[in-house]
């Protein structure tokens, strides 16, 4: 069970980083100034086209080789995990938040301009909210990826569900049950996942436009 609380511990936060960061990029790509929307589409292009893995050894082997004023930054496993993976999750986040913000008519915000809103009041409270209702599915899609993507932390000696599993493996020799055993864990965890994406769907969408039921 530690394996398990220790998966949980790194999913969840990386999960809500993912979710801000998304959020936060995928805005500044439509309405942000144009430094800003070449920087966070670098950004994108550049977490979205280098192997997860890579990234992960850059925040927990290379990053500490990176002195600032004669500082360096040292994280822990779980701290790097976690950032790689929000940092990750975050990139292709933005993807489904820009093409949600993008589906909105461009006169809603002149409507909401000629009301006296600013921009960014428009943006936020009524563009944004109508495109991460679109956007959930997808940014929902992601978190389940994250799921299954968060056993790459085992490999800088994060003992959460696949490090933990991989070590039995190694002490008992029982390879078929100690792996089908993890992939009913992570069965699991996807599932519930999925529920509450379905809920969250179902309590931020608009009367006569529910998610149908099956």
């Amino acid at each position: 069970m530690e394996g398990l609380w220790t998966s949980v511990l790194v999913i969840v936060p990386s999960a809500l980083l993912g979710v801000l960061i998304g959020l936060t990029a995928g805005v500044l790509r439509v309405y942000g100034p144009a430094p800003v929307r070449k920087l966070t589409e670098a950004y994108v292009s550049l977490f979205r086209g280098t192997p997860l893995v890579v990234q992960v050894f850059f925040w927990y082997f290379a990053l500490p080789y990176i002195t600032i004023g004669g500082f360096s930054i040292v994280l822990d496993p779980i701290e790097a995990s976690i950032l790689a993976f929000g940092m990750c999750s975050g990139a292709y986040q933005s993807e489904y938040i820009r093409g949600g913000l993008n589906s909105i008519k461009r006169g809603q915000i002149r409507a909401a301009l000629a009301l006296g809103m600013t921009t960014r009041q428009a943006v936020l409270n009524i563009v944004l909210p109508q495109a991460f209702r679109r956007a959930l599915p997808g940014c929902g899609n992601e978190i389940i990826y994250l799921i299954k993507y968060s056993s790459l932390a085992s490999i800088i000696t994060v003992n959460e569900l696949t490090g933990t599993a991989t070590t039995i493996a190694k002490n008992t020799w029982r390879n078929i049950e100690v792996f089908c055993t993890l992939g009913v864990y992570y069965l699991v965890l996807v599932t519930i996942a999925a529920w509450l994406l379905h809920l969250a769907e179902d309590a931020l969408s608009v009367p006569g436009f529910e998610r149908p039921r099956t």
